[in-house]
């Protein structure tokens, strides 16, 4: 049983770096912005850059994220699943903490090293206005570098999340080369919308606060063959 998600995301691309891996909606927004799998990778080794150079954080360290379902998000965990991070959304002390910029009043609750506020913005553009005590994430991550070797082995709750993962794409009837339609506001865990399609090389079409007049039309423009809503 695979026990380390940064070589789970890294066997999810390898057959075709260029296939769009994660595919984000929100239609309370219009949003749709789509991710290869090289694109997301680019992201993530960011973030890990980030956590590692930046930061110091070591394997093991706890990582507090409190953000919700997004492209964004996916980069954010894996990249603190490549550093070999623990990441966690029950409140205490941290190493550093990733929240929405909505939520950045929950943040006083977290004793935490570093604090990087998201504003999940389509296009990724900096904020204009950071939330006191913290960094903006999208401003300070792409100074790091885009590629990240990470540590041997699997962090301490891989292999755990893994077996979650493997499990509920087994329920789901999940194979190598679907692609999954998934409603993230019913499914906010990440197992749901992220590791359990990694785990066995589906991508994803996620869509938050989905309108359901428009899911038929959706799966059958992004080609899905599963769904999870």
């Amino acid at each position: 049983m695979a026990d380390n998600i940064a070589r789970v995301f890294a066997d999810a691309i390898a057959p075709d770096p260029t296939r769009p891996l994660l595919t984000w909606y929100d239609d309370a927004t219009g949003e749709r912005t789509e991710l290869s799998g090289a694109t997301l990778a680019n992201w993530v080794a960011k973030t890990a850059n980030l956590l590692t150079d930046e930061i110091g954080a070591a394997p093991g360290d706890p990582a507090g994220v409190l953000l919700p379902p997004h492209w964004q998000t996916a980069a954010v965990l894996l990249g603190c699943w490549s550093a070999k991070l623990t990441v966690t959304d029950a409140p205490g002390p941290v190493e550093v903490l990733f929240v929405a910029a909505d939520r950045a009043d929950e943040a006083a609750g977290w004793p935490a090293g570093e604090r990087y506020a998201l504003a999940l913005d389509p296009f990724a553009l900096p904020m204009r206005q950071v939330p006191a005590g913290c960094a903006d994430f999208v401003t300070a991550v792409r100074g790091h570098g885009d590629h990240f070797t990470p540590h041997p082995g699997g962090g301490e709750a891989d292999a755990a999340l893994l077996a979650r993962a493997q499990a509920r794409a087994a329920e789901l009837g999940l194979t190598p080369g679907d692609r999954l339609l998934v409603d993230v506001t019913r499914y906010p865990d990440p197992v749901d919308w992220l590791l359990a399609p990694l785990s066995v090389g589906v991508s994803v079409v996620a869509c938050a606060h989905p309108d359901p007049a428009r899911l038929a039309a959706r799966a059958e423009t992004e080609k899905t063959t599963q769904t999870l809503t």
